[in-house]
């Protein structure tokens, strides 16, 4: 038996702002890191002894994570992956959804946010907001960094890289990775079982633990948020 903590960075200003992030590298709000120091505590209740850390490269998932180490007083190394990151959303990153659904109408955003396999437009290289100018990824194989994504694209570098590099240390080891609404979402796809249609409905709070219990052959026994005021629908009981 183990325990897979999963968590979505706190509100970051981006958040805040109402904008497509993706791989843009914002930071928490002071909301945000009051919800990573929240998730630190309950996570703190539950005694769990966390063997590996996992998060993407991101600034608001990588310090929502050391709040967390900080509460809980583990000073141990964490992992980076750019596999973790949040999906890239194309020609979309630094809009604003709100006046996106004014101009396309709510439905095409939505359409645009949650769909399976349907990507917005490629960003132009030439942004400033393109990860290939950030320097962040500047380590990243050019061909291996995305102009946009859909979330099936997302699912696909999440789970190759849980498959590869998380999933064997689940059969005795407790988890914990802070990561993205989408990364987050594609773990519970692979993890639940979930459809295209279940996953499109699926909604990751900010900073709100989800804590999944496992038997050796990764059978979920039980899953939980543990901010129960914050707490979203799983869709899958």
């Amino acid at each position: 038996m183990s325990f897979l903590i999963l968590v979505r960075h706190g509100q970051s200003t981006w958040n805040l702002e109402k904008k497509f992030t993706g791989w843009v590298d914002v930071d928490l709000t002071k909301k945000g890191r009051a919800e990573a120091k929240k998730a630190g505590f309950l996570i703190k209740e539950k005694n769990i002894k966390i063997d590996f850390y996992y998060s993407s490269l991101q600034l608001r998932a990588n310090d929502t994570l050391k709040i967390i180490q900080r509460i809980l007083n583990d000073k141990k190394t964490f992992s980076r992956a750019w596999q973790l990151n949040e999906r890239h959303y194309g020609a979309l990153t630094g809009l604003n959804k709100v006046e996106m659904s004014k101009k396309i109408g709510e439905d095409k955003v939505f359409e645009f946010r949650r769909s399976w396999d349907m990507k917005p437009d490629a960003l132009n290289k030439k942004s400033p907001y393109h990860p290939i100018n950030i320097n962040l990824y500047k380590n990243i194989p050019k061909e291996m960094i995305p102009d946009t994504e859909s979330l099936k694209d997302t699912y696909e570098r999440v789970t190759k890289y849980f498959n590869e590099e998380i999933k064997n240390k689940l059969e005795d080891k407790n988890i914990l990775i802070s990561a993205h609404g989408n990364s987050i979402r594609a773990l519970c796809k692979r993890l639940f079982g979930l459809d295209n249609d279940q996953i499109s409905n699926l909604e990751i709070p900010t900073g709100n633990p989800l804590v999944i219990e496992l038997s050796k052959n990764l059978k979920i026994i039980k899953c939980e948020y543990l901010d129960k005021e914050r707490a979203k629908n799983l869709v899958i009981f």
